[in-house]
């Protein structure tokens, strides 16, 4: 069976385009799903790498911290999206790159369980793209990146599940007094919502151990921001609301402080202030992942993102592209601002190049990125919900929580398209009253 249309002549003349795509994070692996289904394996070899074997939407990582999603019902297999649309998955970490080979080099391993060796290889490409992600950033800070906890991963937020679990649990056997004690460092999206869902978790695990008790406290967050307020990126009322909201909730909110160091018993803000924690989570910036700094000559900011062009090509090699939080890529073409670390930008990103690598491989002009901002939105678990769309249209209550919801569907429907998300959510309604509202084991 032939490719229909003028890509036959293409497809006829050559080995298929061999296009790798590193990262299977919203836009890697949006992309890859787009590709497998929509080019011909005649046009095109298209291989999805990441050091992960399930996927799960990374603004729900909060959720699984604070064991209200449950990752193992949520996570999707990049194996099984492979069969199902038509690319191939590789399982390694990516370490460095050889362009004028086109090679990527994957990292050698071991395996957790069954020891087995698997050696450093390495993978062709004709048009990468790279779409690794963000991790935290700990701005060289003392101490923090051995003291504090990170949400870059699924593995990372169950890591964090598991520890505030068992020391409910130690709680429950010992009965002691003395709460657990949270600090949440970085008043952005991410660190306001994860210190929402922890107290929302902490009522719910009140209540399947029966400890329903006047008065009862077993979890003290408090929430650090360097800056004047909560969410910055946000009009200041949001922000307002979303302090109040936190404090009616009993979260300490500290505005002003900047954590100078950290160590296993807490942090340390500039004023000198040692402000005690049992857990130390820190959301208070990203940057690219380490390795891109010194990725065969392409050129980084000072995050470690990749610079790229208005058609997302990397600005020192055409043959590579960057999306995502990994990518500095101007907000239009001429820009001096670039996309803000948002999932709508990878899959703004992911969608448009989709119809630049048939373009590419078509050997026609490629299109220009133009981020079309369609609003952020913030969770205060099930206390509020609240944000601005389409523009500065803030919304607020259910209207904002529909919007709010909406936004993983639309995630799902790129992968899973619009019928099996139905049934997914229509799965997930039916079978939420035979398991508990919190994660427990």
């Amino acid at each position: 069976m032939r490719p229909s249309g003028d890509d036959w002549r293409d497809a006829s003349m050559s080995a298929p385009h061999r296009i790798v795509i590193v990262g299977g994070g919203a836009g890697g692996l949006e992309l890859a799903t787009a590709l497998g289904r929509k080019l011909h394996p005649n046009q095109a070899d298209v291989t999805l790498v990441d050091c992960n074997l399930t996927h799960i939407w990374k603004p729900l990582l909060h959720e699984v911290a604070a064991g209200i999603l449950d990752a193992d019902r949520e996570a999707l297999s990049y194996a099984a999206q492979a069969k199902w649309n038509r690319f191939r998955f590789v399982y390694g970490r990516m370490e460095g790159l050889d362009r004028g080979r086109r090679m990527i080099q994957l990292a050698a391993w071991v395996g957790k369980h069954s020891n087995v060796q698997t050696p450093a290889a390495e993978l062709g490409y004709d048009t990468l793209v790279l779409a690794v992600g963000s991790v935290g950033n700990d701005f060289g800070a003392p101490g923090v990146a051995a003291g504090c906890v990170f949400l870059d991963s699924a593995v990372l937020a169950e890591d964090l599940r598991e520890n505030l679990l068992e020391r409910h649990m130690s709680q429950v056997t010992q009965g002691a007094v003395g709460p657990i004690r949270i600090v949440i460092v970085g008043g952005g999206a991410t660190g306001v919502e994860l210190s929402a869902e922890l107290i929302d978790a902490n009522h719910r695990m009140a209540y399947y151990q029966q400890a329903h008790k006047e008065g009862l406290v077993n979890l003290a967050v408090t929430l650090l921001e360097a800056g004047p307020r909560l969410l910055p990126a946000l009009p200041e009322r949001i922000g307002k609301a979303a302090e109040q909201d936190l404090k009616s909730m009993g979260i300490t909110v500290r505005m002003n402080t900047s954590v100078k160091q950290a160590s296993t018993d807490g942090v340390t803000d500039c004023a000198g202030n040692i402000i005690a924690a049992d857990v130390i989570v820190w959301t208070a910036g990203v940057r690219a992942p380490a390795f891109l700094r010194a990725i065969d000559g392409l050129e980084c900011n000072r995050y470690g993102q990749l610079l790229v062009d208005s058609t997302l090509q990397t600005t020192q090699d055409p043959a590579v592209f960057a999306i995502g939080d990994c990518a500095a890529c101007p907000l239009a073409r001429g820009s001096s601002q670039n996309v803000a670390a948002l999932a709508q930008a990878a899959h703004q990103q992911a969608a448009l190049l989709v119809r630049n690598l048939q373009l590419r491989l078509a050997g026609r002009p490629l299109l220009d990125f133009k981020f079309q901002d369609r609003g952020t939105l913030i969770s205060i678990a099930s206390h509020n919900t609240f944000g601005k769309v389409f523009g500065n249209w803030i919304v607020e209550g259910m209207l904002a929580r529909f919007f709010y919801v909406s936004l993983y569907r639309v995630h799902q429907a790129a992968l899973y398209g619009y019928w099996r998300t139905g049934w997914l959510m229509l799965g997930s309604l039916l079978s939420s009253s035979t398991r508990p509202k919190l994660k427990l084991h």
